[in-house]
Formats: structure tokens, sequence, C-alpha cells
């Protein structure tokens, strides 16, 4: 296994994103979220998305092969100022507990470092999710948010301050 984290680059790269974003979520929210939203959530669905939003991403590739991404820039909650947002970050299931999502995760903020907060909204369901954040640094600061995913589904919003952890 060589692992590195780089810059996506090319459309090849951001296909493999899609693959593991499309993946990744039949693997971790078969018992969250309803299986006719999964169902609609296609590889060329996620495809379209990897294509239209490629900038800020960061992909782990195992040789030739994303196994990972993270995605970032600024928060889109207007209630914080000076703020970062992880926007997603995914590793196949068969790479977990090797360290890619640290990985993944330190990149994203040394790349978000000049912000004073960094924000991630995550499904309140997602325990494993949960516990990495919180080993990331990561709280809840209380704000919750329903998504319709198929059928409602809650979330919630955890922030790490700079001068926690930094």
């Amino acid at each position: 296994m060589s692992i590195i984290i780089k810059q996506a680059e090319t459309e090849e790269e951001r296909k493999g994103k899609a693959y593991v974003h499309w993946r990744s979520w039949h693997e971790a929210y078969s018992d969250i979220v309803d299986q006719s939203y999964l169902d609609k959530l296609t590889l060329e669905k996620c495809e379209e998305i990897a294509l239209k939003f490629p900038d800020n991403l960061l992909i782990a590739k195992d040789d030739d092969r994303v196994i990972g991404f993270v995605s970032y820039g600024d928060c889109r909650d207007e209630d914080l100022s000076d703020t970062g947002e992880v926007y997603a970050i995914y590793v196949l299931q068969e790479y977990y507990g090797k360290g890619i999502g640290n990985s993944l995760m330190k990149e994203a903020m040394d790349q978000l470092k000049h912000h004073s907060t960094i924000a991630v909204w995550v499904l309140k369901d997602n325990e494993r999710a949960i516990r990495f954040y919180e080993h990331q640094g990561f709280h809840s600061d209380g704000k919750e948010s329903i998504h319709k995913l198929g059928s409602p589904v809650a979330v919630i919003r955890m922030i790490r301050r700079k001068e926690d952890v930094f």
C-alpha cells in the first residue's frame, strides 16, 4: 500500500472521487438514509457533481486508485464568520482504520488554517463519523437541521476552533 494525498488534477482523478462518493454513501448510509434515495444516487450523478465542482478537492490514492477524498472551502453558514468548512470527507470502507481519513483531514485543516473556526455537518445518526470528527477536535455546537434524503434526516453541525486545537 502506497498512499499519497494530493490535489485532484485530472478528469480521471475526479471520476475516482466520484466513485468513492457513490460507493461510500451506499456503504456508510444504508441504515441511515432511505434506500430509495441511495438508489437515485448513481455513479453518473456523482461524476456530474465531481466534474462540476473540481476546486478545493484533495484525494487519497493507493497507487493509481482513488480511495478517499475531502472537499473544503469557506463556510456556507451565515451565522458563522471567519469560518472554513469541510464539505465532505469519505474513504472507501476497505481502507477504514488505516489513517487515511486522518491524513485527508490534516491536509484540509492545513488548507483552511487562515480561518479561526472550521465547521462540518454530519448526519446525527452517523455515530462512526461523529467519533471521527471528535477525534479531530470537533464538537457539536448545538445547531441542527433537517435534510430530505428520501425521508427527513437530522444533521448536526460540529465545529473546531483554532485556539482549541491548532
